[in-house]
């Protein structure tokens, strides 16, 4: 959390995106033979898988163990994540009309974040002084996966109904930045010490369409969730050229993928923001001399920004060895 507020901790902070993941083996005996949305509305559950990388890594933060579409499932949208494809979703929303039927579901409210509050609230007693980091996808990511139907390479159809019929446009993101709040304020409320906002398909967009027709719900839900005095993060994949609007939507600290150095990021956003990131998820398969150098590396250039917690440039690849997880934790903790 000093290190989120531009600070110089005496030990250099580090926890990895999907670090509750499939790397695991007790995250997949955990989870056999639940399906993953089940397993994140689990309160039991999701605080156990929550827990288990701290426990195995001594990373400095926890992530609370969720999905993107997890607060879509909450209201009642018909969604479920199929093996091997993703999120995948009933039927789209392309229409103003199929944007009034979101709305007729009702809001998230309390009785529906039962699960999730009762997960984080089970998960911050079992982490003692560990901060736990609330997870959230960003509008424009819940409206990609919505419009597109499911995953998507070029999310065309997104961008083409932004273009084609903005105020469908424009009332879609607004109903997904209300669920995106408050997801993530709930999180919050039970004790989560920060949040962060994960856009996982920004970086589709350009920063003319980013700015204009995306920024404005991110920074909805960044306000919302600083209301209760914690700090945030945004992150995206591939969003390089992005990094300044997505700091301005109003985000503490920005996460930055793999493909843009730290200091080159720092350098884009003035010098005066705090950066997470930015180790190559390929490179935790790479001998243990090639990683060691490319770790150095992203800590010497995070040190050009006034506060950096080492992460992934993205999330764990499921097949990564998870001792080389322990291993990177011991070696930025000599840093």
């Amino acid at each position: 959390m000093r290190a989120y507020s531009g600070e110089r901790p005496e030990r250099l902070p580090v926890w990895f995106m999907r670090q509750a993941g499939r790397s695991l083996p007790e995250y997949r005996e955990t989870r056999a033979g639940v399906a993953m949305l089940d397993a994140c509305l689990d309160p039991d559950l999701a605080a156990e898988i929550t827990l288990q990388p701290v426990r195995r890594h001594g990373v400095d933060a926890a992530v609370f163990f969720s999905d993107i579409v997890v607060p879509l499932r909450l209201v009642g949208v018909d969604v479920e994540i199929v093996p091997g494809t993703g999120p995948v979703m009933g039927s789209p929303v392309r229409t103003l009309d199929d944007v009034a039927r979101l709305r007729d579901l009702g809001p998230l409210d309390a009785e529906r974040l039962a699960p999730v509050t009762a997960g984080v609230e089970r998960t911050v007693a079992g982490l003692g002084r560990t901060p736990l980091v609330g997870f959230a996808g960003a509008p424009f990511t819940l409206a990609a996966y919505l419009v597109e139907g499911g995953p998507s390479r070029d999310h065309l159809a997104a961008r083409r109904l932004m273009h084609a019929d903005p105020a469908a446009w424009s009332a879609l993101m607004r109903w997904a930045a209300e669920l995106s709040s408050a997801f993530l304020e709930a999180q919050v409320l039970a004790g989560a010490s920060a949040g962060q906002l994960f856009d996982s398909w920004a970086g589709a967009l350009s920063l003319a369409d980013y700015a204009q027709h995306c920024a404005p719900a991110s920074a909805q839900v960044l306000a919302r969730v600083k209301q209760r005095g914690v700090r945030t993060v945004h992150f995206g994949v591939a969003t390089g050229e992005l990094l300044v609007a997505m700091r301005d939507a109003g985000a503490d600290v920005m996460g930055v993928d793999y493909r843009v150095p730290l200091d080159e990021a720092s350098r884009r956003l003035g010098g005066a923001t705090p950066l997470q990131g930015n180790v190559d998820p390929a490179l935790l398969a790479a001998p243990w001399d090639v990683l060691e150098a490319h770790v150095r590396d992203v800590v010497r250039r995070g040190a050009a920004a006034p506060g950096h917690v080492v992460n992934l440039g993205h999330g764990v690849p499921p097949e990564t060895d998870p001792t080389v997880l322990t291993r990177v934790v011991e070696l930025v903790h000599s840093l």
